[in-house]
């Protein structure tokens, strides 16, 4: 596996190495001591998938401290714009976002440690979205903010004949100067 830090703190670019031959492929997604020697030690316990449709946009989620999830993400088919925005209170990068095609195809995987909100929006016909996480899903603790806030400024990739299609619940989050927030930025 390559680790390939991203120009926001603490988030990673993971790329596996892909073994082709005429059968077709094998790679690692996950080896807990090669992951903990370059990022550290994070307790995944849980892995999830979603399915989504072109033009969905799940997001931007997180979970509030002390519930806050690590997450593993990576696309098995299709292909994603993957968004991970820092909300590290202090942090130098903080309300920037980090954005990053992943597909079946390319196979990267990015690392998202707790702190940061998280969305992706699918350009292909379907995508398969599978992440683990740290902590379980604590609905008392979930938050999120608006995927078009102008101070993020996210570019979704959308190519304006076709609609975003977001559940009533995202399309509602507050932008980011409104959000509530408790994540401390501690130093690497």
């Amino acid at each position: 596996m390559n680790y390939i830090e991203t120009t926001i703190p603490g988030l990673w670019l993971l790329e596996p190495k892909v073994f082709n031959d005429h059968r077709g492929y094998f790679m690692e997604t996950y080896q807990q001591i090669d992951f903990e020697k370059h990022i550290g030690s994070v307790p995944f316990m849980q892995d999830n998938e979603s399915g989504s449709v072109r033009g969905v946009l799940r997001g931007l989620h997180y979970q509030l401290a002390p519930f806050s999830q690590a997450k593993l993400v990576r696309v098995v088919q299709g292909r994603v714009l993957d968004v991970a925005v820092d909300l590290r209170l202090l942090s130098p990068t903080f309300g920037k976002a980090f954005s990053v095609e992943l597909s079946g195809e390319n196979k990267l995987q990015l690392y998202i440690p707790q702190g940061f909100a998280h969305g992706f929006h699918v350009l292909s016909e379907t995508a398969v979205f599978t992440y683990k996480v740290d902590r379980p899903q604590v609905p008392s603790a979930e938050r999120g903010i608006r995927f078009d806030d102008p101070a993020i400024g996210i570019d979704w990739k959308s190519t304006g004949q076709e609609a975003l299609i977001l559940s009533g619940k995202d399309r509602n989050l507050p932008l980011l100067k409104d959000a509530e927030l408790n994540f401390e930025y501690l130093t690497l």
